[in-house]
């Protein structure tokens, strides 16, 4: 509250949670209100799944805010509700599947060696035109990254329509487009922990086939939407020391040394869809190249 989003008295703050996590957003509040400003929680059911609107009376209010800390249990970060608040001003925090213990442990990382590394990430990713995923377990993804602008998700959210998560922890892009194989053995958001490896093929900048494990699962998902569900939309580097795997995606993506491709929307990161729907798959132990220079080895970032 005071760090990342530096709340000033006066100011009008907006906490959007769902019933099964309104301890935590009442908490937020209480924080809120103990920094002078006039602080509103506001209660909304469930969502369908990560990226699907909130109601339109929470997405009025959100344009609205100063300051907006979404701890609900599907994701708001990729809902047009969400950049329209960011385009309007707000500051907005998105904690998706948060917890106490989540929150206080991972927020306990370096703030000042995250945010390092979380710049060093991202300009990278931006400086180049491809990148290569590949690992142990058979992955072999290109990724094209020409015309697309990185952004770091380093807890840096005082400047007017700042966004990102907390806890925070990466360095993202938004691909423009990509072919091949990625295999993934940590989690994928809106299912958990991956039973088994799921093969995940890409074609066309778009998800085409899945195998093995919860691989229809995620399909099933994403294809509900349409084409658009099944669109490559993100590239994500790990920054966060102290975030381990759990099965909640909003931690397991900050792992350092990890990366995770999402599918669904784009928009909200720098690409062109925009889609109810936004699921990140996690790879643990990735090598990734950029332009042909690792930034990423076996799980190790190659960044001081």
């Amino acid at each position: 509250m005071h760090d990342c989003l530096g709340v000033e008295e006066g100011e009008e703050v907006l906490v959007v949670c769902n019933p099964a996590t309104q301890r935590v957003g009442e908490r937020l509040r209480e924080e809120a209100v103990g920094a002078g400003a006039e602080a509103v929680l506001t209660v909304i059911a469930e969502r369908s799944s990560h990226g699907a609107e909130p109601p339109r009376t929470a997405a009025e209010a959100m344009a609205a805010s100063d300051v907006l800390m979404a701890p609900t249990v599907q994701s708001l970060s990729h809902t047009s509700a969400r950049r329209r608040a960011s385009e309007a001003g707000a500051r907005c925090a998105t904690l998706p599947g948060v917890t106490e213990e989540m929150l206080a442990r991972v927020m306990s990382a370096d703030m000042e060696g995250l945010r390092v590394k979380g710049h060093a990430v991202a300009e990278a990713l931006d400086a180049a035109t491809e990148a290569h995923i590949t690992d142990a377990n058979g992955t072999d993804l290109r990724l094209d990254l020409s015309g697309r602008e990185a952004i770091p998700d380093a807890g840096e959210l005082t400047e007017r329509g700042a966004f990102g998560n907390l806890p925070c922890g990466e360095g993202f892009i938004s691909p423009a487009g990509g072919n091949g194989t990625l295999v993934v053995d940590g989690s994928i958001a809106g299912i958990g922990l991956v039973d088994e490896p799921v093969e995940l093929v890409v074609e066309g900048g778009h998800l085409t086939s899945a195998r093995g494990g919860q691989g229809m699962a995620l399909m099933d998902l994403l294809t509900e939407h349409g084409e658009d569900g099944t669109n490559i939309a993100e590239l994500g580097i790990g920054t966060n020391e102290k975030a381990i795997l759990t099965g909640e995606i909003l931690e397991d993506e900050k792992i350092l040394g990890s990366c995770h491709v999402a599918f669904g929307a784009s928009a909200g990161i720098g690409g062109t869809v925009q889609v109810p729907v936004h699921l990140d798959c996690l790879v643990m132990k990735p090598t990734v190249a950029l332009d042909g220079e690792a930034l990423v080895r076996d799980g190790e970032l190659l960044i001081p």
